[in-house]
């Protein structure tokens, strides 16, 4: 493999041109992007221009980008509507190709299981676009819990709650190639911080609620952040929740809403509950700076200690909340480049799946999931 990555990009929406393409282009000396496909031409086109090499190519079918011997590119970074993740991803390990997906890993876990099998039987690099582990007070969550301070983790709440603040671009209100709503959207990150913070335990079971109330009521795009939205064309749900059982007797709340009348916004938040401490994570609309607060007892007196930085959120506010996204990058080329695992591996992308699909399906039967 030559010094540099060489990338194909599937996708060339609003992820790729506001996360993708400027962490990609900081990363300059060991990343190049030679290849664009999107099924809108002219957008394919534009971000070749923009961001790829010399004579940069521009597809609207993957399957002839991964088939054209005229190029070459050893990596694909799949960004495309959740519902198109697995046969693009499948069919690049299929052509050799090192691969990353955007979050979630697919929409269900029979596709999430395809793509587990197809990048086992390629041997290449694999993993999932969760740059929320890439923040600072993420990571020195994590460190703290790895080093064994907060003791047994036994009750966390993983967090992606906006009171309005729905998207109003591209298809995230689109069933049928979204796979759903604020759930596998937000609370994807919420849900694989969580766990990341409790060593991805398996889950057992899974009970949980979706509700279908704001987003297609006349009123409820009333006060939304990115304007209103269409109520009848709102076909996934505005807010839902679940209760996680892990096979070690552990358990998370999680809960997820784009629109829901609740005083404090919390996105890819979480509350982490050990034995020998607590801690929080503060992070989106309602905070000015993200933070961790840890929580104890010292000197028999109850004691908590906060640590703060800048926000970085979501990816709408301009340059400053790119680092979490250049860190991603950093790390996904250092594995490519010198044969090292990505933080984000596939089995644990894989888990938050299934519970997100656990949640939906218990929804729908009004019955305890179990896995």
């Amino acid at each position: 493999m030559s010094k540099k990555v060489r990338i194909a990009i599937v996708g060339c929406g609003g992820i790729a041109r506001q996360k993708h393409f400027p962490a990609l282009k900081k990363h300059a000396d060991r990343a190049e992007m030679v290849a664009f496909c999107d099924i809108i031409p002219e957008r394919a086109q534009k971000a070749a221009a923009e961001y790829g090499i010399e004579g940069a190519r521009v597809y609207t079918d993957y399957k002839e980008m991964l088939a054209d011997k005229s190029i070459e590119f050893d990596t694909v970074h799949v960004l495309t509507p959740n519902v198109a993740h697995c046969p693009i991803t499948v069919a690049s390990f299929e052509a050799g190709k090192n691969v990353l997906c955007e979050k979630p890993m697919a929409h269900c876990t029979e596709d999430a299981k395809k793509m587990i099998d197809a990048w086992k039987k390629s041997g290449k690099k694999f993993t999932i676009g969760y740059q929320n582990r890439f923040r600072e007070d993420t990571t020195l969550l994590h460190d703290s819990c790895e080093a064994g301070e907060l003791g047994e983790i036994y009750f966390a709440k993983a967090h992606a709650l906006r009171r309005r603040a729905v998207p109003t671009w591209g298809v995230f209100p689109n069933k049928a190639l979204q796979g759903g709503g604020p759930l596998i959207d937000i609370g994807t990150h919420a849900l694989d911080i969580t766990l990341w913070m409790m060593d991805n335990y398996e889950p057992l079971s899974v009970s949980g609620q979706v509700f279908y109330k704001l987003g297609r009521d006349e009123h409820g795009p009333e006060g939304n952040v990115f304007g209103p939205w269409d109520p009848k064309t709102f076909e996934v749900e505005d807010s839902a929740f679940g209760l996680v059982k892990m096979k070690n007797g552990a358990t998370i709340f999680l809960e997820a809403s784009w629109a829901l009348n609740v005083l404090i916004s919390k996105e890819a938040s979480t509350t982490i509950c050990g034995t020998k401490g607590g801690a929080e994570i503060h992070h989106g609309g309602s905070y000015p700076e993200s933070e961790v607060i840890f929580n104890m007892v010292e000197h028999n007196q109850l004691m908590q200690k906060n640590v703060s930085e800048k926000p970085v959120v979501d990816f709408f506010d301009g340059e400053a909340v790119q680092m979490e996204a250049v860190r991603e990058a950093d790390q996904w080329l250092d594995a490519i480049l010198n044969d090292k695992e990505p933080l984000v591996k596939p089995e644990q992308a894989f888990v938050v799946t299934q519970i997100l699909e656990g949640i939906y399906k218990s929804a729908e039967s009004g019955k305890e999931y179990f896995f």
